[in-house]
């Protein structure tokens, strides 16, 4: 068994980041480097890294998150980038998305210690939960799955006229460009790339940005979220 590595002590920059909530990014950390661990969440050799590679890389895609809008964190995992970006927005209402029991009994337990009462811990894949979940503002995502596929299951999320956020690596055009033709099917009319965290972290965070217009996920899943909708209303008047 590994055994598990010491949390460093908080850089300067994260007091900078996090402000008012700086107590709570620490104890985050805390939680990530112990019960996070052990519960395979992160492995032990992210822990001397937690700071710059995971809290702060998170934390700065709040440089390109609308104000007070509704966010969707799809596959979430344990928390990342949801409750960095929580910590450093309390002007958003923030949903993370996550189909494991594990995972969200610990992000469960984090929202209630944190006292992060604008975030809301979902149990679902985001396939399961169309249709149920308001539509969002935007959607955010980090280390889950290729673009395209990404992309099959956040856009249907948004709202019309929203965005997904993903933070992504050295691949990031790469990707675009191999999933130009599932993007398209999805409603997508813009893709960029943006670089994030000037000053803050190094290297810089790489987001992929895919905006949709006023049908997110295209036809196929208007026709779906009109049938849950439908459904729904059915349940309410019995």
């Amino acid at each position: 068994m590994t055994e598990a590595a010491e949390l460093p002590p908080a850089p300067d920059a994260a007091r900078a980041v996090f402000g008012e909530f700086f107590p709570e990014a620490v104890r985050y950390a805390e939680l990530l480097a112990d019960a996070g661990v052990k519960r395979g969440l992160i492995g032990p050799r992210e822990v001397p890294r937690l700071w710059e590679r995971h809290l702060l890389n998170c934390a700065v895609l709040s440089e390109v998150v609308p104000e007070g809008v509704m966010v969707c964190d799809v596959g979430s995992g344990a928390g990342l980038p949801g409750i960095p970006l929580a910590l450093v927005r309390p002007d958003l209402k923030i949903t993370l998305l996550e189909p494991l029991l594990r995972r969200t009994n610990f992000l469960q337990e984090v929202v209630e210690l944190l006292g992060l009462d604008h975030v809301t811990v979902v149990r679902g894949r985001a396939e399961e939960v169309l249709g149920t979940l308001q539509p969002v503002h935007v959607v955010t995502a980090r280390a889950v799955a290729p673009l395209d596929r990404l992309a099959g299951w956040g856009v249907p999320l948004l709202r019309p006229y929203g965005e997904m956020l993903a933070l992504k690596g050295d691949t990031a055009e790469e990707e675009i460009k191999g999933a130009r033709a599932a993007l398209s099917k999805l409603g997508v009319l813009e893709t960029s790339v943006l670089q994030v965290g000037e000053g803050i972290v190094d290297p810089l965070a790489t987001v992929v940005r895919v905006e949709v217009g006023e049908s997110p996920g295209g036809v196929r899943f208007a026709t779906k979220r009109a049938k849950a909708a439908r459904a729904g209303r059915a349940r309410r008047r019995r």
